[in-house]
């Protein structure tokens, strides 16, 4: 009997990733909408887990405006701390076991070298603030919960950097992106290949090294304005429009962003026998499935 998979959102880069995956894998995963599963109200999800009994459960839902955050402080904490919280909690009391995604943004970008699991945090802005307290209590509230924080997530699904800049040189606009920040891209694809491909091991009894923190992302480091530049290029080839760099001072904006949150995945490698692949290597197989699709 394979194992019983609840997912929390659907319709999100990594929720669309996995139930596609999951499909391809002949795994059970059950997948619940917003309407199904109402982040604002951590009750209503948390008798999602009594009511579908998993094995495991994946938290693929959160709250991700990071500037509107600043102004919806009380939400964005409802949304990625208290329910993520009491979905773990209702895990631990039904057996099943967690996944829980969160984000560079924990951290103030300010060491000048990749994070560790075990660096200080000290996030810059709300949304930072809230996924740190949704790790907190999902690592507190299940034994056997098992924390992703990921990075620049892209994919051929939803909003995110490669499909804007697509969409911006197709429109013809002046292409500006700061190239003081830096990260490293995850493609949504490869860590919902990663959960499904870890099932097993993510379920095993309480006190397995796989539980805990864990950086995951696409090996390479790059700035946003080197990434929007491989976009093109892989998209475009010859063609591919010049792109202008400017300052994180320049675009001002509500919430501030860490400079160089790069994630060191040194720690997941080692425990899963996990190898990240390449960024541009990702990036070239989401640009393929855009060429397919559009």
């Amino acid at each position: 009997m394979s194992l019983r998979i609840l997912q929390f959102g659907k319709t999100g880069q990594l929720a669309t990733e996995l139930r596609r995956r999951a499909v391809e894998d002949g795994l059970a995963l059950s997948a619940l909408s917003h309407a199904e599963a109402d982040f604002a109200d951590p009750e209503g999800c948390a008798a999602q887990v009594g009511a579908h009994a998993p094995d495991l459960v994946v938290i693929a839902a959160a709250y991700t405006a990071v500037d509107q955050a600043e102004s919806e402080r009380e939400l964005a904490l409802r949304i990625n701390a208290e329910t993520p919280g009491a979905i773990a909690a209702a895990a631990d009391k039904a057996g099943a076991a967690v996944v829980h995604v969160s984000t560079d943004y924990v951290f103030d970008g300010e060491k000048g070298a990749p994070y560790v699991e075990t660096d200080p945090t000290n996030p810059l802005n709300v949304y930072g603030a809230s996924k740190l307290a949704g790790e907190a209590a999902v690592l507190e509230a299940c034994a056997r919960a098992t924390v992703l924080r990921t990075s620049w997530v892209v994919s051929a699904h939803g909003k995110n950097f490669v499909k804007t800049m697509l969409r911006v040189a197709a429109e013809g606009h002046p292409l500006k992106v700061v190239d003081d920040q830096f990260g490293r891209p995850t493609a949504a694809g490869d860590l919902a290949q990663f959960i499904l491909d870890q099932t097993a091991r993510l379920t095993v009894s309480a006190g397995d090294p796989a539980f805990g923190l864990f950086h995951f992302a696409n090996a390479g480091e790059v700035s946003w304005k080197g990434f929007a530049e491989a976009i093109f290029e892989e998209a475009l080839g010859e063609a591919a429009p010049r792109v202008e760099a400017i300052r994180t001072a320049d675009r001002p904006s509500p919430a501030r962003r860490p400079l160089r949150g790069t994630l060191d995945t040194t720690r997941l490698e080692r425990v899963f026998g996990y190898s990240p692949r390449p960024w541009r290597t990702a990036l070239a197989e989401i640009i393929d499935e855009l060429k397919v699709t559009s």
